[in-house]
């Protein structure tokens, strides 16, 4: 059974293209997801939701969503895509409330939602969201306590606790510790984490996890003008990673049974205390420790340690990871070491998603490489 299953994964892995490319788009492409029952991607281009074949070709999709629809995550076994999506009154709200022609969202009533797509239910272009099971979200309360709170701090009262912009970054994965092994998996969403140099208690990472059918239960489906705030009050689990501060936090997030590693690409902060890499990795072969926090809480905060092992390693900040210029605008790991990942860039036709094919190789000076022939 197994040789059988290696046989059918190595078949298909020699069908993918060296590169999938779908442009003439708004807004940048926020994550990338493959589908291997449909041989297809999915794409989020903030406001815009698309399904492409491996050639380019647009096959389905949702081009008016109320908010900033971000990384993405595609769940095999439910056919479900869980996706990042705020609905919050900043800069990047308002930018997106202007290219929509809708109204801004206030302060009081920004809201973060995981966005649940059926892709089985999207079957043409333009499917309207509303009223529609085709797209559902479930609010994430905690995160909105956290972006709305004003917090004391070893610098002084600062707003956003942790310095809390949202979310970004899923990915689905097992529990710490369970990497490997049988059991069920669970939703990872990251916190966005605003740059900010005055400060030292948003130089984290912070990662909440969440149970799959709970998120799916209390779900709803959405009507434009309207935010709902049903889901949990707090996740299952929360998890801090120390690397230092970065420029709105986890952009995306991908579990490798690979290497049984989250992998969290980021843009770089702008602190001169840290190396400011563009991509970590935590491992969840380990259960998390607990520790304070530095520069913040001095109670006990699960954390993960940074994977060290093939990484650029910072000898006065303690951090690890790479200089990958991808990945913050897509990650897709397809197993066996190979990758999709997102190379975002903007021409004559308007913003453009290249997924290129590539191959882990762990190596300080390259995390992975260009695959362009299997």
């Amino acid at each position: 059974m197994l040789k059988l299953l290696f046989i059918c994964m190595l078949s298909l892995l020699q069908a993918l293209p060296s590169e999938v490319f779908f442009g003439g788009q708004r807004q940048h492409v926020q994550g990338i997801a493959y589908d291997s029952s449909e041989d297809c991607m999915y794409m989020s281009f903030t406001s815009r939701f698309v399904k492409v074949d491996m050639q380019g070709n647009l096959i389905a999709s949702i081009d008016r969503i109320q908010g900033h629809l971000g990384a993405m995550t595609f769940d095999q076994g439910s056919r479900r895509v869980y996706a990042s999506l705020e609905c919050k009154d900043d800069e990047i709200g308002a930018g997106i409330a202007k290219t929509l022609g809708t109204q801004a969202v206030g302060r009081s009533d920004s809201h973060f939602y995981i966005a649940i797509i059926d892709v089985d239910k999207l079957d043409r272009p333009g499917v309207d969201p509303e009223d529609n099971d085709v797209f559902r979200t479930v609010c994430l309360n905690k995160v909105m306590e956290d972006y709305s709170a004003t917090v004391q701090t070893a610098d002084g009262p600062r707003e956003h606790r942790y310095g809390c912009s949202g979310i970004d970054g899923v990915a689905i994965a097992p529990a710490a510790g369970k990497a490997g092994k049988s059991g069920k998996d669970y939703l990872y969403v990251a916190y966005g984490i605003y740059s900010d140099n005055s400060r030292e208690d948003n130089d984290y990472q912070i990662l909440h996890r969440y149970s799959l059918p709970e998120l799916d239960r209390l779900a709803r489906t959405v009507r434009f003008g309207e935010l709902h705030s049903s889901g949990p009050a707090k996740p299952g689990k929360e998890y801090f990673v120390h690397t230092g501060n970065t420029s709105y936090g986890v952009q995306n997030l991908a579990y490798d049974p690979h290497t049984r590693c989250l992998f969290l690409a980021v843009y770089p902060g702008r602190k001169p205390q840290y190396p400011n890499y563009k991509l970590f990795a935590v491992s969840l072969e380990n259960k998390a420790f607990k520790a304070p926090l530095k520069g913040g809480d001095a109670t006990l905060k699960l954390q993960f340690p940074l994977r060290s092992d093939g990484a650029l390693t910072d000898s006065d900040s303690g951090t690890s990871g790479w200089r990958f210029p991808y990945g913050s605008t897509g990650l897709c790991p397809l197993g066996g070491g190979l990758w999709y990942i997102s190379e975002n860039g903007k021409n004559a036709e308007g913003e453009f998603c290249r997924a290129r094919l590539y191959r882990w190789v762990g190596r300080p000076d390259a995390a992975f490489e260009k695959n362009s022939s299997l």
